[in-house]
């Protein structure tokens, strides 16, 4: 197996959850004959590897940027503390929301993991290191630090050590980072299975029920999972940026200035969800099809730009000027 992998797909479709499950595989002691080599989900290593307390499974997640200063050793210190807060939420809850507009992948962090990667396994023969949301080891053009920190890691990982890298936004990725790994494409779920799982593991059964469940997944069970916190932010961020661009230019740009210039990665993809789920319904609904379809296509290539770490300001007074120009609310 290669020692260094990326998984890429769509936000929701289950990268990270997949990630463990090889960790748990690769930990397992008496691993599933055949084809499949799943972990048998029942030995110590798989039941420590989905309790997140495996001491050789490492899972790193971006995290917001503590505040408290000092050297580096104490930032390592720092970063080392919140994951473990994280992770200790995680296997309290099980389901865990993604990660803030603000989170990253730190220096500090990828300094932990460094030092991490030197260490003899404790108890496996391997030691398993998965980095959730890696686009976030460069938040914007510029703060390429962590991402180069991570790079001298791949480009001689030890013979003992897989990395599992995740992304929905694998251009945003350093090309040279790109260059050493395998990357697996995670594709979206027919609707059919995400309707399946609808019906078996949340037990809803009237169809009408089902259907928006579905809808709304767009083929990403981790959506269905979710509150509706984030879906309602987001349409209701989708609303304030119609009403601005139906008000002519100087409410336009009042509103693109607005965005704050550093969460690409959170609340401004929610409202561009929200904005192709708007688009969406009108496309289902009959109504200028082919109008809802291009706008489609202009908020996700919008969706593109921001998680290439354009300037979300920028990105929403052009994306501005295009819908008031289709006439699309």
């Amino acid at each position: 197996m290669p020692q260094a992998l990326l998984f890429e797909g769509p936000r929701g479709v289950g990268k990270q959850r997949l990630a463990l499950w090889l960790a748990q595989a690769l930990m397992c002691e008496s691993p599933t004959k055949g084809a499949s080599g799943e972990g048998c989900g029942t030995c110590r290593p798989c039941r420590l590897v989905l309790n997140l307390s495996h001491p050789d499974v490492h899972w790193f997640v971006p995290l917001e940027p503590t505040k408290k200063a000092g050297d580096a050793d104490k930032q390592v210190e720092a970063a080392e503390e919140a994951l473990a807060e994280e992770m200790a939420a995680r296997r309290e809850r099980g389901l865990y929301e993604a990660a803030s507009g603000l989170a990253i992948h730190s220096i500090a962090a990828m300094r932990l993991l460094l030092r991490r990667l030197v260490l003899t396994p404790a108890m496996a023969a391997r030691k398993v290191f998965v980095i959730g949301d890696a686009e976030r080891l460069v938040p914007q053009v510029g703060t390429e630090a962590a991402a180069n920190a991570l790079l001298k890691a791949l480009e001689e990982p030890p013979a003992n050590t897989v990395f599992v890298l995740t992304t929905a936004a694998p251009e945003a990725l350093l090309p040279t980072i790109r260059s050493r790994v395998v990357r697996v494409r995670v594709a979206s779920l027919a609707d059919s299975v995400v309707a399946a799982f609808v019906q078996h593991e949340l037990g809803l059964s009237e169809q009408r029920a089902i259907a928006q469940r579905v809808a709304l997944a767009d083929g990403c069970i981790g959506r269905v999972l979710a509150d509706g916190d984030r879906g309602d932010r987001g349409a209701e961020a989708a609303g304030r940026f119609v009403a601005a661009a139906e008000e002519g230019p100087a409410r336009r740009y009042a509103f693109a200035l607005s965005q704050p210039p550093f969460q690409a990665r959170g609340g401004f993809t929610d409202m561009l969800d929200g904005l192709v789920e708007r688009l969406r319904e009108r496309a289902r609904a009959g109504q200028d099809t082919a109008v809802a379809v291009r706008a489609i296509a202009q908020v996700l290539e919008a969706k593109s730009l921001a998680q290439g770490n354009v300037n979300p300001q920028l990105v929403t007074a052009v994306l501005g000027s295009d819908w008031a120009a289709g006439d699309r609310a």
